[in-house]
């Protein structure tokens, strides 16, 4: 079994700028910046040949380069039970109708069910449990500009995940160009 997800690759000066937010978060276990990507549709475990599937269905994907904006933070759940922080990814039209593409052909490949949650571009930074509301609102306060360049990304990237104590440890497994 391999653990997948398709999503577009970070340009190496986005990961460092977002990187500089480590720390100052009691509670927070911080994602390594090789880590940072943008997530387009997680897939999970799947087979071998399943993965070979998903994979010749993407390589059919057709879509122009799209340009990201990623700037301030925010964080995923109520702010009594924050489980995730994340930087905020502009949902342009572009990016949205690229996430519906990818969707479309990964759902093509007979391997996956559609996905029922609604789509929200960000970039993981941080797991967590048990922050304080009120240092999470501090956080997110003296880190409000926190901001990458705008970059154009050129394609969409079939990852593994391998889970380990340590966290996740991602691979690049197949780029689609677009």
């Amino acid at each position: 079994m391999i653990r997948l997800f398709a999503g577009l690759a970070l340009p190496p000066e986005c990961r460092e700028t977002l990187a500089h937010a480590q720390g100052g978060l009691p509670g927070a276990r911080w994602i390594p910046a090789e880590n940072y990507h943008i997530t387009l549709r997680f897939i999970g475990e799947v087979t071998e040949p399943d993965a070979e599937a998903i994979a010749a269905s993407l390589s059919s994907l057709v879509h122009p380069p799209v340009a990201v904006r990623i700037a301030g933070l925010s964080f995923g759940g109520d702010s009594h039970r924050a489980r995730t922080l994340w930087a905020e990814v502009e949902r342009t039209p572009e990016l949205a109708e690229l996430q519906r593409r990818v969707e479309s052909l990964i759902v093509a490949s007979e391997v996956c069910a559609p996905e029922t949650r609604r789509y929200r571009p960000h970039v993981s930074l941080a797991r967590f449990s048990g922050v304080r509301p009120e240092r999470l609102q501090e956080f997110l306060t003296e880190h409000a500009l926190v901001a990458c360049q705008p970059f154009v990304a050129d394609a969409v990237v079939l990852y593994s995940s391998t889970l380990s104590r340590n966290g996740s440890t991602y691979v690049e497994e197949v780029r689609f160009p677009l």
